[in-house]
C-alpha cells in the first residue's frame, strides 16, 4: 500500500480508457427494493460518531490528509471537508472502503458534482436516473445533491457487492454496466491507491478505508 508520503499532491494514475458506463435496470425482489428504499430515505445526518478519542483523532488525521490530496480538484476548503465527511459517513453506513469509493468517484466523474454521462448517469457517483424511480421518489434532479448522490451510489454499490458475494471485480463491472470486463475495475483499483491512508501517527494502520 502507498502511504501519504508516497503520494505527491495532484498525482494522477494513468490507466486504460474506462469511461462512465451505466448501471442496468434489473428486476428487484420486494425485500431488496424495500431495503434499498429504506436506506435511501433514512434522514440520519452525516455526522461521524466515534467510540473513542483516538478513533476521532485518527479520523481527523485522515480528513486533513485527504483534504490536501483533493485540493487541486476542489479549491474551496469548506466544500472539500463537507464532501469528504459525507463520503466517509456514507461509506461507513454502507460497509464500504472509503478509498474504494473515492477511487470510483475519480474514475466516474473526476469529482465533478454535475457530471452527466452519455448514458445519462449523474453526479459524483454517476447514478442512473431510473434508481430514483425504483427506490426513491422519482425526482432524478436530486442526484445532483451531494449527499443524495453519494447515498444512492454507496447503497447501489453495496447491493451489487452483496449480489456478487463480495467479489469486488465483478461488483465494479456491474456498477459500470461492463460486468466481466477488466478496464473499469482495473481503473478503480488503480485510483483507489491514491486515496489509501496509512495513519503513521496512530497505533495501527491503515485507517478510514
Amino acid at each position: 500500500m502507498l502511504g501519504a508520503s508516497a503520494l505527491p499532491l495532484g498525482l494522477s494514475v494513468v490507466h486504460a480508457p474506462a469511461h462512465a458506463g451505466a448501471q442496468l435496470e434489473e428486476p428487484l425482489i420486494d425485500a431488496v427494493r424495500n431495503a434499498l428504499s429504506a436506506a435511501i430515505h433514512s434522514t440520519s445526518p452525516p455526522i461521524p460518531e466515534f467510540a473513542s478519542t483516538e478513533a476521532r483523532l485518527a479520523y481527523l488525521r485522515w480528513l486533513g490528509e485527504m483534504s490536501e490530496r483533493l485540493r487541486r480538484r476542489k479549491a474551496d476548503a469548506r466544500e472539500r471537508v463537507e464532501f469528504l465527511q459525507t463520503v466517509w459517513y456514507e461509506c461507513k453506513r454502507a460497509g464500504l472502503e472509503v478509498s474504494l469509493v473515492l477511487g470510483l468517484i475519480q474514475v466516474e466523474s473526476n469529482f465533478r458534482k454535475f457530471a452527466v454521462s452519455s448514458a445519462g448517469a449523474r453526479g459524483y457517483m454517476q447514478v442512473m436516473p431510473f434508481w430514483t424511480r425504483v427506490i426513491g421518489d422519482g425526482d432524478s434532479s436530486k442526484l445532483f445533491n451531494m449527499q443524495t448522490n453519494l447515498r444512492f451510489g454507496c447503497q447501489i454499490l453495496r447491493h451489487y457487492l452483496d449480489r456478487e458475494r463480495g467479489d469486488l471485480y465483478m461488483t465494479l463491472g456491474r456498477y459500470n454496466g461492463s460486468r466481466g470486463k477488466s478496464p473499469y475495475p482495473n481503473a478503480v483499483f488503480a485510483n483507489q491507491r491514491l486515496w489509501t491512508f496509512t495513519d503513521r501517527a496512530g497505533p495501527s494502520a491503515p485507517v478510514a478505508g
